[in-house]
């Protein structure tokens, strides 16, 4: 008797590499569904005027923020990279955070249990913000991580009010999920 077609029975080395691999691949189909809301590079350097007013430098703020938010979020990590290119054990310790942080907060889909009790979304949270705070505190380059992001964000929002919206449009469902429209119209 031939037993062609047949599935083995799922073992324990081959049960564990395929929550990896499932693990990876959820992890992948993510990272590619976050970048294909990246707008193209070109549009972000184009209708660059000085707004009239405060009220409309916040409108092209808001409306830049909701529409260019992947890319201006490439543009800060680009820019805490490039600093932490001089403190190499900075910057391994920052991918390794980064892991950390996918793997327990950004990518999880099922509830964390440690010892068969569960852990909610913002003790994860808040014990990741303290491990990640006080590693950077002990690797020396809190300050050039601290630099670094308030840099990028002061780029993206010179770039935010100088960006005319004229041509942008957002779909609706963005706009309500960032709060430029009301739900209740």
């Amino acid at each position: 008797m031939t037993n062609y077609g047949t599935i083995p029975p799922p073992t324990s080395s081959s049960s564990t590499s395929g929550k990896a691999i499932e693990y990876l691949s959820r992890a992948k189909h993510q990272f590619k569904e976050n970048l294909a809301t990246t707008r193209p590079w070109k549009s972000l350097l184009q209708s660059i005027s000085l707004p009239s007013s405060l009220h409309d430098a916040t409108d092209r703020l808001k409306l830049n923020l909701t529409y260019f938010r992947t890319n201006y979020a490439i543009i800060i990590l680009v820019i805490l990279f490039f600093s932490l290119l001089w403190h190499p054990i900075s910057l391994i310790v920052l991918a390794a955070l980064t892991v950390l942080w996918l793997y327990f907060y950004f990518l999880r889909d099922e509830p964390l249990m440690i010892f068969h009790r569960l852990i909610d979304d913002r003790t994860v949270l808040i014990v990741l913000s303290i491990l990640t705070f006080v590693v950077l505190l002990f690797t020396g380059a809190f300050w050039n991580v601290i630099s670094a992001v308030l840099i990028g964000i002061a780029v993206v929002i010179l770039h935010g009010v100088v960006r005319k919206t004229d041509d942008l449009f957002l779909d609706e469902e963005a706009a309500e999920t960032t709060g430029l429209m009301s739900s209740s119209s």
